[in-house]
């Protein structure tokens, strides 16, 4: 059974015919997306430091989109309209559920003073309870947080042993503290856990290959935007289009790296930007802002010297002066450079010595949290980051 709607009810462009093989198809598919978004936001809602509420528009519109291709790939007949209704309904209801679990259940943490535990408290979105007694298990909390390192006592040890058997999960402060700040702060060699830490070989690989063929895929593309990007830098300022400059990656090996030029060509100034630098064009400004200056390092890609998303590869005087500074810094260079990172999605770019040091603790929990999952992450957040100008300098 078809029903034809009248002309002004129709989706534009679309004649919208109900019968039940569109309706059933629709209602698999839109089933199939909200499964899916909502399986990510979960995934999301564990990284940490990550405001969830900006993610949800972004996440639905990728998984109803992957649902739309699919069933355009297979030509199978659908109810726009109902999955129209369905994207709308789906980002609304789950921005209350997210808006309620939010203000209604907040995690709680028991913590045992001592050591550098006090430092955890200052973090919000968590209720902190101080453990007064080792005589009483805490019964209403989500685990228990100590300095595993400091000397508490054999009287709190064995209350912590208790917690454990009581299942109640124990935690290390400084695994809490990467869990609320996705940071790794590494302040002295004897407190590195990375040394022993080698990313996995297989997952090396496949990104390799991964990277290589969705450069292949979008070259294309990206160089139909250069080519665009090129006229209008030659049109602002004097100089090449084209900028390349030496980096440090892969196994600290040194390769040129390629970007569209973004500042006055022959002009010197400092390694980091600073906010409104006057060295940046008109024209560079923008093209910074949505990081389409980047878009040249797929050929770096190509090359398998750079990935799409990994830490970000540093000149190779600032390089020289993180090797002063931290004697640790080369476990840096251990898996290679990107495109994007988790550096800058949740930093951005800094213009200060003091800041790029904080910045290397977000390079080593994403070195050690190397993973398929958080480069998925990092992919979904690039794109929040892109739209937004985030960070930009």
């Amino acid at each position: 059974m078809t029903v034809a709607l009248p002309a002004f009810m129709r989706w534009p462009g679309d004649v919208l015919n109900f019968s039940s093989t569109s309706l059933n198809n629709a209602l698999f598919g839109t089933t199939a997306a909200v499964v899916l978004g909502y399986f990510f936001l979960r995934k999301l809602a564990t990284v940490p430091g990550l405001q969830i509420f900006s993610y949800i528009l972004p996440v639905f519109s990728v998984s109803y989109g992957l649902m739309a291709a699919l069933l355009l790939v297979t030509r199978q007949d659908y109810s726009r309209f109902q999955v129209f209704a369905s994207f709308i309904i789906a980002v609304a209801f789950f921005y209350v559920v997210f808006l309620i679990e939010r203000s209604v259940k907040r995690p709680r943490i028991a913590v045992i003073a001592g050591g550098h535990t006090a430092e955890l408290l200052e973090f919000s979105g968590v209720d902190w309870m101080i453990c007064r007694s080792p005589d009483q298990i805490p019964d209403d909390c989500d685990g228990i947080v100590a300095d595993l390192r400091a000397d508490i006592g054999s009287v709190w040890q064995a209350f912590l042993a208790r917690c454990a058997l009581n299942g109640i999960r124990v935690f290390h402060s400084k695994q809490m503290q990467e869990s609320l700040t996705g940071r790794v702060a590494i302040e002295h060699l004897s407190e590195n856990t990375l040394g022993s830490i080698n990313p996995s070989s297989v997952y090396v690989q496949l990104k390799l290959a991964i990277d290589i063929l969705t450069a292949i895929v979008v070259l294309p593309f990206a160089a139909v935007v250069c080519g665009i990007a090129a006229i209008f830098i030659k049109f602002d300022s004097p100089g090449p289009a084209l900028f390349s400059q030496e980096r440090v990656g892969y196994r600290g090996r040194i390769f040129r790296v390629y970007k569209l030029r973004t500042m006055q060509s022959g002009v010197e100034g400092a390694h980091f930007t600073e906010v409104k630098d006057p060295r940046i064009t008109l024209v560079g400004a923008f093209l910074r802002r949505y990081r389409i200056d980047e878009l040249p390092q797929i050929i770096n890609v190509l090359k398998g010297e750079m990935s799409w998303i990994g830490p970000r590869p540093e000149s190779l005087p600032l390089a020289e002066w993180y090797e002063r500074e931290l004697a640790f810094y080369s476990y840096r260079h251990i898996v290679r450079p990107g495109i994007a990172g988790w550096a800058q999605v949740q930093q951005g770019n800094v213009a200060k010595p003091e800041l790029a040091k904080y910045k290397l603790h977000f390079d080593f929990y994403y070195i050690k949290n190397f993973s398929p999952w958080l480069d998925v992450v990092i992919a979904v957040m690039t794109i929040r980051t892109i739209l937004t100008g985030f960070g930009a300098r």
